[in-house]
């Protein structure tokens, strides 16, 4: 279990990395993606066809704003604890934590990666990465609605 202030810290050294990740995709990524994803056909987003270099920049934006609105949940968690600690705030971070790092992480390792990384076992994180971030709003809301022992 963590206390109020690892969850604090936890969520404010996620919120960095977010916003280095997000500095690294719109300064680096770019021509990165280029020169990877040259020869790969066009993807559809939204029901336009745009370059695959273009759809997996943006799938590396979705990980970094993810991670930021997680990392923001993660601090609430901390702030929360402070006040009344409670089984279901630990369960909302560690929801949280390991959901930023099977949705946002597997999204950073897909789109860096490339073609050989694409694969079915990589496809199958991010769903329950996102899975895991769901369940760490509903423990927040069922901690934020007082419903749970005090540890």
């Amino acid at each position: 279990m963590c206390c109020s202030r690892s969850w604090l810290t936890i969520g404010a050294v996620m919120a960095g990395l977010s916003v280095t990740a997000g500095a690294f995709g719109a300064h680096g990524l770019d021509t990165y993606f280029e020169k990877k994803y040259a020869d790969i056909d066009v993807k559809k987003i939204g029901g336009h066809e745009v370059p695959a270099s273009f759809k997996y920049l943006e799938d590396f934006k979705t990980a970094a704003r993810y991670q930021m609105y997680h990392a923001f949940g993660l601090m609430a968690v901390g702030l929360l604890a402070l006040r009344q600690p409670k089984r279901s705030l630990n369960v909302a971070g560690w929801c949280f934590l390991l959901g930023i790092v099977l949705f946002s992480g597997s999204l950073y390792v897909l789109t860096i990666g490339g073609p050989h990384w694409q694969g079915i076992r990589w496809g199958l994180v991010a769903p329950f990465g996102g899975m895991l971030l769901i369940a760490g709003w509903v423990a927040l809301a069922v901690a934020a609605c007082g419903i749970g022992n005090r540890e």
